[in-house]
């Protein structure tokens, strides 16, 4: 995987559709390693978060900050990860790692995700510019419509923020507007297999269903910010600092280093999480 580099077709695909998918971005080995490391990490497992959706499924996540000297660090900070994020930012300007989250969704129990924006929720850190800040979905296990892989409505991007209320435990788009893109857009289910990656824009709707499969469907998310793309409101210090990438065959050598210190996010201290401001909202029955 030396020196990736995304096409020019595919930077015109994210920039239309406000999401690409590159298969096999990280290899059979590489996925093992880290999926095998998520499951037997202890301080990953004593720092996930439940969320219950609107029918009381849950679903469990792990959320940090400051990407480190380990298997998750690696991936954070490879070089294919960051350059490939930034020929999307299309920003003359260091990216820099907002978080990092390991999704858990269990067979049977896993809890859905309702249409969403990212930036419906990073809105309330204030970041100036929603252009300059995406995500990064690498698929640990395979997700498919039977699992609840992600839907997305293609170009919805463009609509710019849509307002957010709670639905459940978790913040939702207002429904309404939601009803109007799926009139007028397409619905796509991406379906991805371990090793791929999902980028997609921080306006981008999105949702997933609930998993109700024998399966599980764990991935992480890794979000990232232009340095110039200021956040008035977010209290962490990382989406500020340029990533200190690592050469792409760090993530399959690395064999040591504690997750002791990594700066997880409590769920009593998540802005997205405080109701202060979305009451009136969002229409989401």
């Amino acid at each position: 995987m030396g020196n990736f580099s995304l096409n020019a077709s595919q930077i015109a695909d994210y920039n239309r559709d406000g999401y690409i998918v590159v298969k096999s971005l990280f290899s059979t080995q590489e996925v093992e390693k880290l999926y095998h490391t998520a499951l037997e990490n202890s301080v990953m497992q004593k720092n996930a978060m439940d969320l219950n959706d609107q029918t009381g499924k849950k679903t469990k996540l792990s959320l940090w900050f400051t990407p480190g000297d380990d298997v998750f660090g690696y991936l954070i900070r490879s070089e294919r990860m960051v350059n490939s994020v930034g020929q999307l930012l299309q920003e003359d300007s260091p990216v820099c790692h907002f978080h990092t989250k390991l999704m858990q969704k269990e067979p049977k129990v896993g809890g859905a995700w309702e249409w969403h924006q990212d930036y419906g929720y990073w809105y309330k850190n204030q970041f100036i510019f929603p252009d300059q800040l995406m995500s990064v979905m690498i698929a640990l296990t395979t997700a498919n419509k039977e699992n609840g892989c992600l839907q997305v409505i293609k170009g919805s991007h463009k609509m710019g923020r849509v307002n957010h209320g709670f639905a459940g435990e978790q913040v939702g788009a207002d429904m309404e507007m939601v009803n109007h893109a799926l009139k007028t857009m397409e619905l796509v289910y991406c379906e991805i297999e371990p090793g791929d990656a999902l980028f997609f824009h921080s306006n981008l709707m999105h949702r997933s269903e609930a998993n109700l499969s024998d399966h599980p469907r764990w991935s992480l998310i890794s979000c990232y910010n232009s340095q110039t793309n200021l956040a008035y409101a977010e209290t962490s210090t990382s989406w500020r600092v340029p990533v200190s990438i690592v050469p792409d065959h760090a993530l399959l050598e690395w064999n040591a280093g504690s997750f002791e210190n990594a700066d997880f996010l409590k769920k009593e201290n998540d802005p997205a999480l405080k109701t202060t401001g979305w009451e009136n909202e969002v229409k989401t029955s």
